[in-house]
C-alpha cells in the first residue's frame, strides 16, 4: 500500500451539484517529488463565487480547463504507473476531498482506484497527541496557499514528521 496525499479545490460544497476545480496528489515518501496536478472544466452551471475564489481561478478560466474524464483518466494512469499495490487516500479533510475524488472517479471512469476508504490526517494527529483539540498544521513546511499540489505537499510533510516522531511505519 502507498499513501497518496490529496487536496482538492471546488466551487461548492458537494460533488455533482458543484464542480471540482483542481486537485493535487503527492506520493508520501521523503523527497515528495512524485506529484499529479489536474484542472477540470465545470460539470455544473452551479457555483458559489466565494468557494471558487479560494482556488484563485475565475469562472471564465475554469471553462478553459480540461474535460474531467480526461483528467481523471490521467490521474488513474498516473496512480497505476507510480504506485505498487493499492493506493491509500489520505487528506487533511478527507470527508470533503475524498467525496469529490470518489464521485469523479465513479462518474467518469466507473470505479475508484482508492476503493471505499480514506484516512484523515487531522484525526490521526489528534490520536497520536491524545488531544481532540490540537491540529497538525504547524508541522507543514510548504506554505498552505490553496494550490492543491502545495497543500498536499505540506500535509505530506506533516505526515512524514509524525512518522519520524512517533515511529509510525509508512509503506
Amino acid at each position: 500500500m502507498t499513501f497518496i496525499m490529496v487536496d482538492i479545490e471546488a466551487d461548492g460544497p458537494i460533488p455533482g451539484d458543484y464542480s471540482m476545480v483542481s486537485f493535487g496528489a503527492v506520493i508520501v515518501e521523503p523527497d515528495l517529488q512524485r506529484t499529479f496536478y489536474g484542472q477540470l472544466q465545470p460539470i455544473s452551471e452551479r457555483w458559489i463565487p466565494q468557494a471558487l475564489a479560494v482556488s484563485g481561478h475565475s469562472r471564465e478560466e475554469t471553462l478553459t480547463f480540461e474535460e474531467p474524464a480526461v483528467v481523471m483518466q490521467g490521474f488513474a494512469d498516473w496512480l497505476q504507473r507510480e504506485v505498487k499495490g493499492r493506493p491509500h487516500f489520505i487528506a487533511d479533510n478527507n470527508g470533503f476531498d475524498w467525496s469529490f475524488i470518489n464521485w469523479y472517479f465513479h462518474h467518469f471512469l466507473g470505479s475508484n482506484p482508492f476503493g471505499y476508504s480514506s484516512t484523515n490526517l487531522g484525526s490521526l494527529y489528534k490520536g497520536l497527541v491524545r488531544d481532540m483539540f490540537q491540529n497538525f498544521k504547524h508541522l507543514r513546511k510548504t506554505a498552505h496557499d490553496h494550490h492543491p499540489v502545495n497543500d498536499a505537499k505540506g500535509n505530506a510533510e506533516a505526515l512524514l514528521t509524525l512518522a519520524r516522531q512517533y515511529g509510525l511505519k509508512l509503506p
